[in-house]
């Protein structure tokens, strides 16, 4: 059975820096590639990074240059470091092994003043 983690989120000023986490569990984890999505109220869930299994990154257009994702096959966690972030990035985050259909609960991150 998969298990997937979040943690990292919470209230964060415009301008700030969260990094969010997901270990995960029951799965060979290096064999898979890791997503990291989010989903604001009243908008469908977008994916916003994602890693392969050898580490080759890609971004959503919104948030290149801002978010890295990196992954610690060590650890089985794969991460998510947020900078600049803007009220528009509030949303849940969710991680997420799509070849698998597994889903973390999600982490809230609000980006307020």
């Amino acid at each position: 059975q998969v298990q997937l983690v979040e943690s990292g989120g919470g209230l964060v000023q415009p301008g700030g820096s969260l990094r969010l986490s997901c270990a995960a569990s029951g799965i060979i984890f290096s064999m898979y590639p890791m997503s990291w999505y989010r989903q604001a109220p009243g908008n469908q869930r977008e994916r916003v990074a994602r890693i392969s299994s050898s580490g080759i990154t890609n971004y959503a257009d919104s948030v290149k240059g801002r978010f890295t994702i990196s992954r610690d096959n060590a650890k089985n966690t794969v991460y998510l470091q947020m900078n600049s972030l803007k009220p528009e990035d509030t949303a849940t985050y969710y991680c997420a092994a799509v070849s698998t259909g597994s889903w973390g609960q999600g982490t809230q991150v609000t980006v307020s003043s």
